[in-house]
């Protein structure tokens, strides 16, 4: 039995003129310029099948073009969108990231804590000790890189003038560079 031939419904004049600067658009989703694409060249010349527009237009299978005038037929412009698609659902709410964001930029021991800087690890135990969700050291990572905090190895004997001992130099002898 032979596949019923999709036809492309009459367009509105609003339709036609966006089906249009979409199909020679530079700065939309090339996915979407090449779905305006097809549908013009199918309004352009009524009795080409969806399937040849489709393949004028870079589709490689059949049925990528009928698809997408049925789409179209359907929903207007917005056919020609991309549909939302599987995936992972999101872990963790943005209410979880704030909440660790705002404890890495504070200090260990403004929280009783007996360090003076925090190590991932030290984090992901505070936050859970505080909020009972435990994170992982890369999800810490991510989110505090995103933030545009970045972790760094800091010398602790450089950090406050008062806790130098004077005689630092001599004990620790010649480094390179120094005589």
């Amino acid at each position: 039995m032979p596949k019923r031939r999709v036809i492309l419904r009459t367009l509105t004049t609003e339709e036609n003129d966006e089906i249009s600067r979409l199909a020679r658009s530079r700065k939309e989703l090339v996915r979407i310029v090449q779905r305006a694409q097809l549908i013009k060249a199918m309004n352009d010349d009524p009795k080409l099948p969806a399937s040849e527009a489709g393949f004028m237009v870079g589709y490689t299978s059949t049925a990528s073009g009928p698809m997408w005038v049925k789409r179209f037929n359907e929903e207007g412009i917005a056919g020609l969108e991309d549909k939302p698609r599987s995936g992972k659902p999101v872990t963790h709410t943005e209410e979880v990231r704030s909440q660790l964001v705002d404890l890495a930029l504070q200090k260990p021991r403004s929280l009783g804590q007996p360090f003076e800087l925090w190590t991932l690890p030290r984090l992901q135990t505070e936050y859970e000790e505080r909020y009972g969700l435990r994170l992982g050291t890369s999800t810490i990572w991510k989110w505090l890189q995103a933030e545009g905090l970045d972790w760094k190895r800091q010398q602790s004997w450089f950090q406050d003038a008062d806790k130098h001992d004077p005689e630092f130099v001599e004990k620790r002898g010649p480094s390179s560079g120094h005589t």
